[in-house]
């Protein structure tokens, strides 16, 4: 049985780069919408910090979950 390709992609490749890329070009551009907000709300420093550090922190759970993985060679 032949492994259906896209491009010459298996869907292996594909998840893996949109697992990591994609959701990373996703994870910038939260960062984006996160300080327009601050921007538009005129936040101020504290209010843009609490506004990046409680928004974002969901990411640090994925970026945390990518180093662990290329430290440990999974």
């Amino acid at each position: 049985m032949e492994s259906v390709t896209l491009f010459g992609f298996t869907e292996e490749q594909i998840s893996d780069f949109f697992s990591t890329w994609g959701v990373g070009a996703f994870m910038l551009f939260m960062l984006f919408i996160i300080g327009n907000i601050a921007w538009t709300s005129k936040a101020g420093k504290t209010g843009t910090f609490v506004l990046f550090f409680v928004l974002a922190f969901g990411m640090v759970g994925f970026v945390t979950k990518m180093i662990i993985e290329k430290i440990w060679g999974i």
